[in-house]
């Protein structure tokens, strides 16, 4: 069984900043020739040279199993519930396991909200492979693209813009989640950690010191904390006094110094500059404001 769906777009989708131009489902049993006939020129491929496209593609493998290669990242096993992504220019190839076949979904788009991901670091050829499981709510949104996609109403790239787009922050969201879920020692360190560095902002205690008392070296603290909150421990700890500088600045009588000092800070000007380079003020001039 296949279905799929290519599209013409005009100069004025491109304008939208994402556009799609195909959208498809198969369901390929075990042992059978792959890939199948019938897609545009520029598409089909040999699976042992593999190939190159100027735009991006998501595949979710719904059922079943395969493998995935590319320049970036050599083959890999693919399995039910994986999402993989194609990048431009990036030589790949893929297929079904001989042993179980896939049922698998896809949309091919390209446009500059996801070339700004790409330069961002949001998504990348060397992480190519989302592991989020079977989820009912990818099934229906893409089921819901082959159908606009079959319909072509008026405006429908934007619709299906719209879709990819949350395919996507879907997608990030959910392996994310997958491996907070598998991480959950390290999940429960890091909560640990926040609400201990909550508790000691005013009595001196050190982020090493914090470390110790969860069991563990410095190095390695940081490097969790930092994975989980994209925070280091120190700069976590800094925000959440300067946070509390604000509310001591605008609610209490106390002088810079005694802030400074209260907090831990170095010195007085150490905090003023650092107090400075996150919001945009002098301690002063941000207590002038409140008050």
């Amino acid at each position: 069984m296949k279905k799929f769906k290519y599209l013409v777009t005009d100069t004025k989708d491109l304008l939208w900043g994402l556009n799609v131009d195909t959208v498809g489902y198969e369901e390929n049993l075990p042992g059978e020739d792959y890939p199948t006939h019938g897609h545009a020129d520029g598409f089909y491929f040999n699976v042992a040279k593999g190939r190159i496209l100027q735009e991006y593609q998501m595949l979710y493998v719904k059922e079943g199993g395969g493998a995935f290669k590319s320049h970036s990242v050599g083959e890999v096993e693919l399995r039910s519930g994986d999402i993989f992504l194609l990048f431009p220019d990036e030589w790949h190839s893929y297929r079904p396991n001989d042993n179980t076949g896939w049922k698998c979904y896809w949309l091919g788009f390209k446009g500059r909200n996801m070339d700004d991901r790409v330069n961002a670091g949001f998504l990348s050829p060397e992480h190519p492979i989302y592991h989020v499981g079977y989820s009912s709510e990818i099934i229906r949104m893409l089921d819901m693209a082959l159908h606009v996609a079959d319909e072509e109403a008026i405006h429908s790239q934007q619709v299906l813009a719209g879709i990819t787009n949350y395919l996507i922050g879907l997608m990030y969201s959910l392996e994310s989640s997958n491996q907070l879920q598998q991480n959950f020692v390290h999940t429960d360190i890091v909560n640990r950690a926040r609400q201990m560095i909550r508790e000691t902002l005013e009595d001196g205690t050190t982020i090493q010191e914090i470390a110790v008392r969860l069991g563990m070296s410095y190095s390695n603290f940081r490097k969790i904390f930092k994975e989980f909150t994209g925070f280091s421990p120190s700069m976590y700890q800094q925000d959440l006094k300067l946070q509390r500088a604000k509310d001591l600045l605008a609610t209490t009588d106390m002088t810079i110094k005694e802030i400074a000092y209260q907090l831990n800070f170095e010195s007085p000007d150490y905090f003023s500059s650092k107090f400075r380079l996150k919001t945009g003020l002098k301690p002063s001039e941000f207590r002038g404001n409140e008050r």
